[in-house]
């Protein structure tokens, strides 16, 4: 008999759809190093996915220790609800990880919902100090923070970078919550400043807001190139030719892509929402601006693109920060945890 803890991690497994790689794609097969893990769901349609959940759930519940459910703030909000009504039904005990950058508005709109799935979680878990301590402020004093992690070997430093023209990086879905729009608004700004200046956009299309993007960009005669999904190797390769990683977003948590960011040496100018500023301290590792404001946004790229001898200080700061995120030392948080 194995001496492996057996894990069943529910989550939305959809990187074979053509979806940016999930927490649970990542995350489950790092576990898997020193856990028996069996992952779900894969499934494209949300009714068949939330019923394989279930089922998978069923099916393997002699034979499960413990059940990770990837917790988020939008409709997935329900999968996770249902498969902790099931698991509490059959005595399995689960550990909710918190994503979702909205949970607090779960928290508030929804109390008994709320209550149906975190009060009888075996464990809370927040990737960040940020939903710690919101989950904390609502009486979850026992949330423990265990941070998304990165391999760190796979994300090479660059110290020195060409600062001009000025070219940006922009990495994520395209959804209306991180603001792509922005993204143009400031490079039209930087434009109409007199600066030759490009944007790169890397992510899948989200809910119709790439469409909306690549018109925009057309209408104005900005020079964006748009990517589609890129494996991690793939963009932080085209990293190299960027020199400065911007985050547009109006709600989040505390998103990989900006710790990657961190990690490789591109200064980051991100909005000052959600879990951000826990994971940025301004002007020390990158720099925080108002949402929707990308004027904002562009008047700080613009101090930076002058000044590159701040720019290495803030991302020498950057680094050693996201250090703490190396699997190697987030690894045994979780062993911890599940052993």
């Amino acid at each position: 008999m194995s001496l492996m803890t057996n894990v069943l991690y529910i989550g939305n497994a959809l990187q074979g759809h053509g979806k940016t790689q999930a927490t649970i794609e990542i995350l489950g097969k790092r576990l898997a190093a020193f856990c028996q893990v069996r992952v779900a769901s894969k499934q494209r349609n949300k009714l068949l996915r939330l019923l394989d959940m279930l089922y998978t759930v069923w099916k393997f519940r002699r034979s499960t220790d413990i059940v990770l459910i990837d917790t988020y703030s939008t409709a997935n909000f329900y999968y996770a609800l249902f498969v902790s009504q099931l698991c509490r039904i059959l005595k399995l005990a689960y550990i909710s990880i918190l994503h979702g950058g909205q949970l607090e508005r779960r928290l508030k709109s929804h109390p008994k919902k709320s209550a149906l799935l975190f009060n009888h979680a075996k464990h809370l878990v927040a990737p960040s100090p940020y939903l710690q301590s919101v989950f904390q402020s609502y009486g979850y004093d026992e949330v423990l923070y265990i941070p998304n992690s990165i391999e760190l070997q796979q994300y090479p430093y660059v110290a020195n970078r060409h600062w001009e023209p000025i070219t940006l990086l922009w990495v994520r879905s395209f959804s209306k919550i991180y603001n792509p729009m922005m993204a143009l608004e400031v490079l039209n700004i930087l434009r109409q400043h007199g600066h030759k200046a490009h944007l790169t956009m890397v992510g899948p299309e989200g809910d119709g807001s790439l469409n909306t993007c690549k018109n925009a960009a057309k209408q104005k005669g900005l020079e964006v190139q748009f990517t589609g999904l890129l494996s991690k190797a793939e963009w932080t390769t085209l990293s190299e030719q960027h020199n400065i990683f911007i985050n547009t977003t109006n709600i989040d948590n505390t998103p990989v892509s900006v710790i990657e960011a961190m990690a490789l040496g591109l200064p980051v100018v991100s909005t000052n929402v959600g879990g951000l500023p826990y994971l940025i301290s301004h002007e020390v590792d990158g720099v925080l601006v108002p949402p929707n404001d990308p004027q904002a946004m562009a008047d700080a790229i613009m101090r930076l693109q002058t000044d590159p001898k701040r720019c290495k200080t803030l991302t020498q700061n950057a680094r050693k920060k996201v250090e703490q995120f190396d699997w190697a030392v987030v690894k045994t948080q979780w062993q911890a945890l599940l052993s």
